[in-house]
């Protein structure tokens, strides 16, 4: 083989190893901002019909954000209701309660569920129109090695990650099936239930061909490969936790079956077989999340995966849902997992090589949250790297990755954790059944878990992202190198004027309506993932004197030449690359003109496109849609306004009144890299 001097040699800003979901929302980050990025994976092609399928609400928001939640929105299956079965007094299943699947009003959107492949397609569709086809997931790609030189991680020019890439034939980059020749697809090459890497047996065939490696000097790496992350190993960083004893199967099936509520996602405990899950899906399939009580792990805590097949697995749950009968024609996919709750010691290396997704956490699929967590990992962190591979934004905010993440992480395990016992677990016979598992305590769990499950419950703690106290939240805690350093009355005070926007959880949506042409829109619409951070800025009666005389004030220090909003932006760039102003005004609509009584800077005049029509909005009755009450929702005084800051991911960042510019500035000083221009 060539040695290192004679390979091939590049330079780029980001390497995505793992083209998952995970990857792919990183890669899609990289296409809105333009970033020059390439991203890699070691199997042969994407998935087309299996793994993942729920889609929670945050995730439906942030699609929509990038630009397909359309796609995923018709085509997915809309869950509605849950119904809960459970043994009776003569140990028969029935019908115990009914709930809704989303917690009504909490988003826009509810659960959807639909399988990987679909939102793996649409982040394709998505990356290839923003990066303009400069990104394209290079396929049979598989990391060697990697390298970090210590002593230019803090030089924002550097590349010092050097990764060696071997190119595998189509061969070695296909996945190998546990039932050979069969026409049903599994997904056993990805799951717990595997142990082996194969890295090393397919780098050493791969090594037997020249040609078939190079060398890539990266600005920063991020590692989306999955629970057996090479990267994670590379690193030499491990995942801490354990695996349970219990077994789990699943099949995607159309069923046959007289069991009545099979197109409802249901949680089945049977007396003494299991239990099992319905999720009804796409095109007519339904997921079935089954234990396998007759599979139990050796001495070593390792089942045998060999004796799983789709028999037995079917076997199992034709067993739970006795007396009804079920069975199917058709199977589209199928696997089984051990359930196992691990977090990573370290989320990266010198804030230079990430990990996201499964490779820094795992637990058991049934919460519908893998890769959901996964993507939205990807979302904190894909910003955060764009803006300073630019160098739009310091270095600094990279440390808070790990610390906004870890704990969403170690949140979501803590509730794997006790939903999963409950869910596995037999059903208590009576009161006195202290080793039962009480249907009562599994409804309440099934409750409490839907608000996390929606993805909307994440709460940011303080760091030069987050402008609140250290202990303004439960287990408070810094994220990050360092903090605004806000005391906990004066944040009490700035949150307080806006309560119904929690500083450090995403922007809640509600609809106003557009000045210029009176349409509505969701709030969180206007804010697009393209690496902008917004100032809303809630300009409360603007037909008030003196309230007008507070807006004029604000902004004509944000006019100011030593602003943020003019400092941040790079010279080469549109004006609001960087800080884009949205207005949300609460006077009457009709009585309000957008030239006459709004500054200039918040609907900006270009000589070739005039002026801006689409920033400035009415709290205001719509024609048809009636009236939303964003200024009442949110808490937010109709007379005085105030000022909200959101970050490229949604996240309020910091609130305040108008008169507090020089805080708001210093919240920019604090994550942007500002220079005055010439």
């Amino acid at each position: 083989m060539a040695t290192n001097g004679h390979l091939p040699e590049s330079n780029i800003d980001v390497l995505i190893i793992g083209a998952g979901p995970a990857g792919l929302m990183t890669a899609c980050w990289m296409a809105h901002c333009g970033v020059t990025t390439r991203i890699v994976d070691k199997r042969n092609t994407k998935i087309f019909c299996g793994q993942a399928d729920g889609l929670q609400c945050r995730s439906l928001e942030i699609f929509d954000s990038l630009g397909f939640a359309d796609r995923a929105w018709k085509e997915a299956n809309h869950m509605i209701e849950i119904c809960m079965w459970n043994p009776g007094p003569d140990g028969v299943i029935r019908r115990s309660d009914r709930i809704p699947d989303t917690i009504v009003g909490l988003s826009r959107f509810t659960q959807s569920v639909i399988h990987q492949g679909r939102v793996e397609r649409w982040f394709l569709d998505n990356i290839k129109k923003y990066s303009k086809d400069t990104i394209d997931v290079e396929r049979g790609v598989l990391p060697e090695s990697l390298d970090i030189d210590k002593e230019k991680v803090e030089d924002p020019s550097a590349h010092p990650v050097t990764v060696k890439l071997r190119h595998l034939s189509d061969e070695e980059a296909t996945p190998e099936q546990q039932i050979k020749g069969s026409k049903v697809s599994d997904g056993l090459f990805r799951s717990s239930l595997i142990y082996e890497d194969d890295e090393e047996e397919l780098i050493r065939k791969s090594s037997a061909r020249a040609g078939t490696a190079e060398i890539v000097h990266a600005k920063y790496v991020v590692g989306c490969d999955g629970a057996r992350s090479w990267t994670r190993r590379a690193l030499g960083f491990e995942l801490q936790g354990e695996a349970t004893d219990f077994i789990w199967g699943v099949l995607d099936i159309i069923p046959i079956t007289d069991f009545p509520d099979v197109r409802m996602r249901c949680a089945i405990h049977s007396a003494e077989n299991g239990s099992l899950m319905v999720i009804p899906r796409e095109n007519k399939l339904v997921r079935l999340y089954i234990q396998l009580k007759e599979v139990i792990p050796d001495a070593t805590g390792r089942a045998d995966r060999s004796k799983i097949t789709p028999e037995l697995i079917l076997s199992a749950a034709q067993k739970i849902l006795s007396p009804y009968k079920i069975d199917y024609e058709y199977c589209d996919w199928w696997t089984a997992y051990q359930i196992g709750q691990r977090v990573g010691t370290n989320f990266d290396a010198h804030q230079r090589v990430f990990l996201a997704g499964d490779a820094v956490h795992t637990h058991s699929p049934k919460a519908g949250q893998g890769m959901n967590v996964s993507m939205q990992d990807a979302f904190n962190l894909g910003w955060k790297v764009a803006l300073v591979s630019k160098g739009i934004a310091k270095r600094s905010i990279l440390s808070t990755y790990e610390g906004e993440r870890r704990r969403v992480a170690q949140d979501l395990i803590d509730f794997d954790h006790r939903f999963s016992r409950l869910f596995s677990g037999r059903p208590a016979k009576d009161l006195m059944d202290a080793e039962g598992v009480s249907m009562e305590e599994f409804k309440e769990a099934f409750l409490k878990g839907n608000m996390f499950a929606s993805g909307l419950s994440v709460n940011y703690g303080p760091s030069v992202l987050v402008a609140k106290a250290a202990d303004a939240i439960e287990n408070g805690g810094l994220n990050g190198s360092s903090s605004v350093g806000i005391s906990a009355d004066a944040f009490a005070k700035k949150q307080a004027l806006a309560p119904g926007l929690p500083i450090g959880m995403r922007f809640n949506s509600v609809k106003v309506v557009s000045q210029a042409d009176a349409r509505p829109w969701h709030i969180q619409e206007k804010l697009k993932s393209n690496g902008r951070f917004r100032v809303v800025l809630f300009a409360g009666n603007i037909l008030d004197v003196e309230q007008r005389k507070r807006v004029e004030k604000f902004c004509e220090a944000l006019d100011s030449p030593t602003s943020f909003f003019h400092t941040a932006t790079p010279s080469s760039a549109p004006l609001e690359s960087v800080v884009e102003v949205l207005t949300v005004h609460s006077s009457k609509r009709t009585d309000t003109e957008l030239l006459r009584d709004f500054p200039e800077i918040l609907h900006p005049f270009d000589p070739h496109d005039g002026w801006d029509y689409d920033k400035v909005f009415a709290d205001d009755e719509t024609y048809h849609e009636g009236f939303a009450d964003a200024y009442t929702k949110y808490g937010i005084d109709k007379e005085r306004g105030c000022v909200v800051v959101a970050r490229p991911d949604q996240h309020v960042g910091w609130i305040g009144e108008f008169e507090d510019f020089d805080g708001l500035q210093k919240y920019f000083e604090g994550c942007l890299v500002l220079s005055p221009k010439a």
